[in-house]
């Protein structure tokens, strides 16, 4: 393997691994008997303490992958719930349309990603989690959302509440 080779597949492993680091697997439920298997991650906000999100997403095994071809990626099957989990802070978070992006972790070799964007509704005074596959040429149109209601709650907000 060439010098050049070996450089963009430690790039690739290095990618794939960079946005797991905040999630922390707390579920792995087997479905099948060749080994795929469901994953659920917590995923704290790293900008709004007091919320924590549970993505789902499939595991495909090694037999599934000589199976049925299509070695290098998972499909785009996803599934968010977020909740308060203590007291919410929102810290300096991205308050335009497109929001921040608050988790990515690879389900594919190169391009597939899974992504929560965190949007917020300043109309509803809501947090809106959004899990989606972003790939390089053709997106996803599979996605789930999750809410999180402000109103009424004993919110702190760093920059204070944008009116």
């Amino acid at each position: 393997m060439s010098g050049k080779c070996c450089i963009i597949l430690a790039a690739s492993l290095v990618g794939l691994c960079a946005g797991t680091a905040s999630a922390d697997q707390v579920g792995k439920v087997g479905v099948d008997w060749i080994g795929n298997d469901i994953i659920i991650d917590a995923v704290a906000d790293p900008q709004v303490k007091g919320v924590t999100c549970h993505v789902t997403y499939f595991d495909r095994s090694v037999i599934d992958r000589v199976k049925n071809g299509n070695w290098f990626e998972d499909p785009s099957n996803n599934s968010i719930s977020c909740r308060q989990t203590g007291p919410i802070e929102i810290g300096d978070i991205n308050l335009s349309k497109g929001g921040d992006e608050v988790f990515k972790t690879g389900m594919s070799l190169i391009w597939k990603k899974l992504v929560v964007n965190r949007i917020y509704d300043k109309e509803n005074d809501t947090l809106i989690y959004l899990a989606h596959s972003r790939e390089l040429t053709d997106g996803s149109a599979k996605m789930a959302i999750s809410t999180i209601p402000l109103y009424g709650q004993n919110v702190t907000w760093k920059n204070g509440k944008p009116q």
